[in-house]
């Protein structure tokens, strides 16, 4: 019993430590552009059946519960929080917020991928692209912004309009958006970005305010991290505690088993 004790505890102890990994990245990430905050899942595991419910005893009645011993807990999954982070004024024209569900397109040259963070620039071809600290992922589809535009709008539908010296404002392309059924189920792949995958299902795509949910844009705004870090620390301190008793519940089952181990020399 007592060596059930300790795998049941020590089960505990992993998974609480995978919840603490997970609270750290998502403190770590409070000031990050768009991101969202993950939630460690568990389930209990395998139960030992010493008496099943319904069982007949001794009087040919049966029992109404049984005799049943867990063996500890398992991480289940962590899943994504899509809520929408607060919008920060920043007046960059390049800054591009999502008031709603959808997501920025954007291409390595081999894939699509997608994004929440509206941090875009140009690169040295006028190109819209969202930087990250190692390259530049190109605005899907492209959109080019000549050298010589003064000034650069983005409406809320995705519409980009330049002004050039001496000429009227030109449209040069629109902002499409995608959508999931089950955003949760993205591949997070770093660097503020997110793969498609079986369990997210294929992207609807359309203009920002296409279809319903998709959401619409906010030009010279960024959407914030939604960690609240009130929250994740109250988190963290339910998990060290809830570590240190299984800790203690170790250290007991270990006691047990060496005064069992002592009390069968005799």
């Amino acid at each position: 019993m007592s060596i059930r004790a300790l795998h049941s505890a020590a089960s505990g102890m992993s998974s609480l430590q995978f919840n603490l990994d997970t609270i750290a990245n998502n403190l770590a990430n409070a000031g990050t552009t768009a991101f969202k905050r993950s939630r460690t899942n568990f389930e209990d595991i395998y139960y030992q059946q010493l008496k099943l419910p319904g069982q007949l005893n001794q009087q040919s009645l049966a029992t109404a519960i049984g005799i049943q011993v867990g063996t500890g807990s398992r991480v289940q999954g962590t899943q994504l929080n899509f809520e929408q982070g607060s919008l920060l004024s920043t007046n960059a024209d390049l800054d591009i917020a999502i008031t709603g569900d959808g997501f920025f397109q954007v291409t390595d040259g081999n894939s699509i991928l997608y994004t929440r963070a509206g941090n875009f620039a140009r690169n040295s071809q006028g190109q819209i692209v969202m930087a990250s600290a190692d390259r530049g992922y190109l605005l899907e589809p492209q959109i080019v912004i000549p050298q010589d535009a003064t000034n650069v709008s983005v409406s809320p539908d995705g519409i980009v309009t330049i002004q050039q010296p001496n000429q009227l404002p030109q449209q040069v392309g629109t902002i499409t958006l995608a959508k999931f059924v089950n955003p949760t189920g993205l591949l997070q792949i770093g660097e503020n970005l997110y793969r498609e995958s079986q369990a997210s299902g294929t992207p609807l795509l359309a203009n920002p305010g296409g279809i319903e949910g998709i959401g619409s844009l906010r030009q010279r705004f960024l959407e914030s991290s939604n960690v609240d870090p009130a929250t994740e620390l109250v988190d963290l301190i339910k998990t060290q505690r809830n570590f240190e008793l299984n800790g203690q519940v170790v250290q007991a089952a270990d006691q047990t088993l060496q005064l069992i181990t002592n009390l069968r020399r005799f």
